[in-house]
């Protein structure tokens, strides 16, 4: 009778999957209630800079914007508006674009009444896309469906470990299965500051990161 080899079996060499929601708990404590650099004052004034920080700064957008919301207070002002009278007052990237957008969105606005609340009906406005809608979304305190990816956002979640993925669409619902709904706004922020302030392009700041015991980035540079 043919003897049967015993196979002893190799520890698993499987590293710990990182719980998330614990990990980000810091991150979420530091930001918790920290607004958005766009300095808005209303709802119509947050969407329109959210279409016009494009391509371009906070800064920039909060130092055009109050030239612009004092000829157009409003989206009914706004929506009567010839994109010709704003190109002085939004002068940058994409400029033309963006006032035929907010323009658009105002006539939408101003012909409904209503601002809508869900994404699928916010990224039907051209010029508005997920990223924006989650933006607004999370500033006007409306039930999320999706999670801020942003520039910052791209960076931060591959090095950290937690999204891998260079799409964005792809990274929001990454991010999405591993983050629970109730954190996704404040989630989407925190991942945000935490880009433009600690893990930037160039240098970032590791050592003093708070999410450094979990970050893939940080452990390599380490080695």
């Amino acid at each position: 009778m043919a003897q049967t080899k015993k196979v002893t079996k190799k520890p698993s060499s499987t590293k710990r999957a990182v719980d998330w929601n614990e990990a980000l708990r810091p991150l979420l404590k530091k930001y918790r209630g920290r607004k958005h650099p766009l300095a808005y004052q209303n709802a119509y004034q947050l969407i329109v800079m959210i279409v016009l920080s494009a391509r371009s700064s906070d800064a920039i957008v909060n130092n055009q914007a109050p030239a612009l919301f004092a000829a157009y207070p409003d989206f009914n002002a706004l929506s009567k508006a010839e994109p010709e009278a704003l190109y002085p007052l939004i002068k940058g990237p994409g400029y033309r674009h963006k006032a035929e957008y907010i323009i658009g969105i105002a006539k939408d606005v101003a012909a409904t009444g209503v601002i809508p609340e869900d994404i699928d009906r916010l990224t039907q406005w051209k010029g508005f896309g997920r990223k924006s809608a989650n933006v607004y979304m999370s500033q006007m305190g409306l039930k999320a469906e999706g999670i801020i990816v942003d520039l910052h956002t791209l960076r931060v979640s591959p090095r950290l470990g937690i999204a891998l993925s260079d799409d964005p669409k792809k990274m929001e619902a990454e991010l999405m299965e591993r983050i629970d709904r109730k954190q996704w706004h404040q989630a989407g922020m925190a991942l945000t500051f935490l880009g433009r302030e600690t893990c930037r392009p160039t240098d970032p700041h590791c050592d003093e990161c708070l999410m450094n015991p979990v970050c893939g980035f940080y452990k390599k540079k380490k080695k």
